[in-house]
């Protein structure tokens, strides 16, 4: 109704949808489809899958509507529109995670200033960017503190690249997790910190792939402090590497640049465990289910 109501000054709009969050629809056609990378192709994960593609059409759906919106109310041509998404799907191996299934997200820009083209970018780039990239859209100054890099140059073909690496991190979800990774054209570093080397349970949504996963053993297998992978040969980030001689000039300079990163950022994680703050409630991170009674910290 807002933008059926031809606003007439500039505006900011932020649509958010619950699809594709757990619990997904039920009534997919489970016979044929391919689960995601990390998972193994069983009937319920293909079920799981297909659950997931209805959820994802009744999302496309609802952009649908807010894109026939601004074409009926004659916007379209004057808005920019950015469909992004906050983190990987919510299966095991994939959500929460700091590999590329859980920090490669959608990124999908519409409207003026050359987003009009259909083009495809394979470059790294972070949401980091977006702020950069409306100031120069907009011919407004960037603040000092900003970080990221406008994605301009990339979509008007002035350069391949905007960056050489990306960084991301997990501290808390339902339960403290802490992991930080560095991402580069060819390799990913991923650190994890504090005492826990199994899988934290609770920053898994409950579904019917977690319940397989778990049914084969994941709560018990240790996940090593330190990963590193080569993207090329190993999308799918299985084989570690990071113990490997071969690699050692690689990991020493990957280990270097993150905590660079960290202390350029004041991370606080340098500094030894990170409590959560007074009144918010956690997981226990040796506990199975996001679901099950948290803890209130004092």
């Amino acid at each position: 109704d807002f933008l059926r109501s031809r606003p007439a000054a500039p505006f900011f709009l932020d649509v958010g949808f619950e699809e594709t969050h757990r619990d997904f629809p039920s009534g997919g056609d489970g016979r044929y489809v391919q689960p995601p990378r990390p998972l193994p192709d069983a009937p319920e994960i293909r079920q799981d899958t297909a659950d997931f593609i209805r959820s994802a059409h009744d999302l496309d759906l609802g952009i649908g509507q807010v894109l026939a919106a601004l074409e009926e109310s004659g916007l379209a041509d004057n808005t920019l529109v950015i469909y992004t998404t906050d983190h990987g799907p919510a299966f095991p191996g994939m959500k929460c995670t700091l590999t590329d299934h859980g920090i490669g997200v959608a990124l999908i820009l519409r409207g003026p200033g050359g987003f009009s083209r259909g083009q495809v970018c394979d470059a790294l780039v972070s949401h980091l960017d977006i702020y950069p990239t409306l100031c120069d859209l907009l011919g407004l100054a960037r603040p000092a503190w900003l970080e990221g890099h406008s994605i301009l140059p990339l979509v008007r073909g002035n350069t391949h690249a905007i960056r050489d690496a990306i960084f991301a991190e997990v501290t808390y979800h339902a339960a403290y997790e802490p992991q930080r990774a560095i991402r580069t054209d060819r390799y990913k570093y991923i650190r994890r910190d504090g005492e826990r080397r199994l899988p934290v349970l609770p920053n898994c949504d409950d579904s019917p792939s977690k319940e397989y996963w778990l049914r084969h053993g994941w709560a018990d297998r240790p996940i090593p402090q330190e990963q590193l992978f080569d993207l090329v040969f190993d999308p799918n980030e299985s084989s570690n590497l990071a113990a490997e001689p071969t690699y050692a000039e690689v990991l020493a300079d990957l280990r270097a640049r993150l905590a660079g990163w960290m202390e350029a950022t004041d991370d606080p994680l340098r500094h030894g465990p990170v409590p959560a703050p007074s009144g918010v409630q956690v997981n226990d991170p040796a506990g199975r289910s996001p679901r099950e009674p948290a803890i209130l910290v004092q």
